[in-house]
């Protein structure tokens, strides 16, 4: 398997500016040079795991979405954690748990 660190850091550099940052904050944020960044994001530099893992908590992204670009959110795997617990309760169960959720505020 070859990994494409042209393609990632394309995309860390697309996440970070879709979180509105500069390469000079993001640099800033991970403790190194704008020049390792903007070598990261044109592929001229590897990235070790532990900075690659250190840049996704900086973009809020998984360190997924560098290989395979697609971004997932933590709301999406709340959804689907409890939509799997729900699934799994009785009817009685699912009547409790639907009051529960219809006393919590709206917001």
């Amino acid at each position: 398997m070859t990994i494409d660190y042209k393609l990632i850091g394309a995309r860390i550099q697309k996440r970070r500016k879709e979180k509105k940052l500069t390469q000079e904050q993001l640099a800033e944020r991970l403790s190194v040079s704008v020049g390792y960044v903007s070598q990261i994001e044109r592929g001229l530099t590897k990235a070790n795991l532990e900075m690659l893992a250190h840049i996704c908590t900086e973009l809020d992204c998984e360190l997924t979405y560098l290989f395979d670009g697609v971004v997932k959110s933590k709301d999406s795997y709340l959804d689907a954690a409890l939509a799997e617990r729900f699934q799994r309760l009785d009817a009685r169960q699912k009547e409790l748990a639907l009051r529960l959720l219809d006393a919590l505020p709206d917001r």
